[in-house]
C-alpha cells in the first residue's frame, strides 16, 4: 500500500532572534501572529522586512514566529540567484559559515554575518506517525509526486518531534518543479 504525504511550498522566510526583533521594530517588540500554519509551533506573522546584499534587494518577506535562539533566512535557489549570495543547503538551524545579508526593519537594520540558507527538503512527523510509517528522526526518505510534471525528490530528510503534524516541506523552486501551488501531495518511498 502506497502512503500518501501532504506536501507544502515553503516560500522565502524569516526567523529572528529577540535581540534582532527589537533592532528591527523597538524594544520589547512582540511579533503579531496572521495566521497559524500546519506545524504547530509556528505562525507567519504580520511583519515583513527587507533584505540586502550591496545593491540588491529582496522586499515583503515574512516573518515565521515564535522567535529563535538565532536569526536566519531561507530562500529558494532562484532567490539567492537574483540577490547574489551562495548559501549552503543545510538543516534549519545550521547556519554557521552562511552568508550574511542586512535586514532592513522600520526601527532600524541589522547586519548579520551569518544566517542564510536553502533549506533541506524535509518531512515533519510526529512520534505517533513516525511509528506508524516505521520512520526514524534524521534518516532519508523519497517523495514521489505524480501528475503532468511527475518527479521523485530523494534525500528528504525525516524530522520527527511530538508537536509536528505529518508533512513534507520543499522549497518554490522545488514546488514549481513539481507542479505543486502552496499546497499538493506525495507518496512515501522508503530509501
Amino acid at each position: 500500500m502506497t502512503t500518501r504525504i501532504p506536501i507544502e511550498v515553503s516560500a522565502r522566510h524569516i526567523h529572528l532572534s529577540q535581540s534582532d526583533l527589537e533592532a528591527l521594530f523597538g524594544s520589547r517588540y512582540e511579533l503579531k501572529k496572521l495566521k497559524q500554519l500546519t506545524q504547530p509551533c509556528d505562525f507567519a506573522a504580520e511583519e515583513k522586512l527587507s533584505i540586502r546584499v550591496s545593491d540588491r534587494i529582496i522586499d515583503n518577506m515574512r516573518i515565521v514566529g515564535p522567535v529563535r535562539e538565532e536569526t536566519q533566512i531561507e530562500l529558494s535557489m532562484t532567490d539567492a540567484i537574483n540577490l547574489g549570495v551562495t548559501p549552503s543547503v543545510r538543516m534549519s538551524g545550521d547556519t554557521k559559515g552562511t552568508p550574511g545579508v542586512v535586514l532592513i526593519g522600520p526601527a532600524g537594520q541589522v547586519e548579520l554575518k551569518q544566517g542564510v540558507i536553502i533549506a533541506v527538503r524535509h518531512i515533519h512527523c510526529a512520534t505517533n506517525e513516525a511509528k506508524a510509517l516505521k520512520l526514524k528522526n534524521s534518516s532519508i526518505i523519497s517523495i514521489l509526486v505524480k501528475g503532468p510534471r511527475e518527479i521523485t525528490f530523494h534525500n528528504v530528510k525525516v524530522r520527527v518531534r511530538d508537536d509536528y503534524k505529518l508533512c513534507v516541506h520543499l522549497d518554490t523552486d522545488e514546488g514549481n518543479a513539481a507542479g505543486i501551488n502552496r499546497v499538493g501531495e506525495g507518496y512515501l518511498v522508503k530509501k
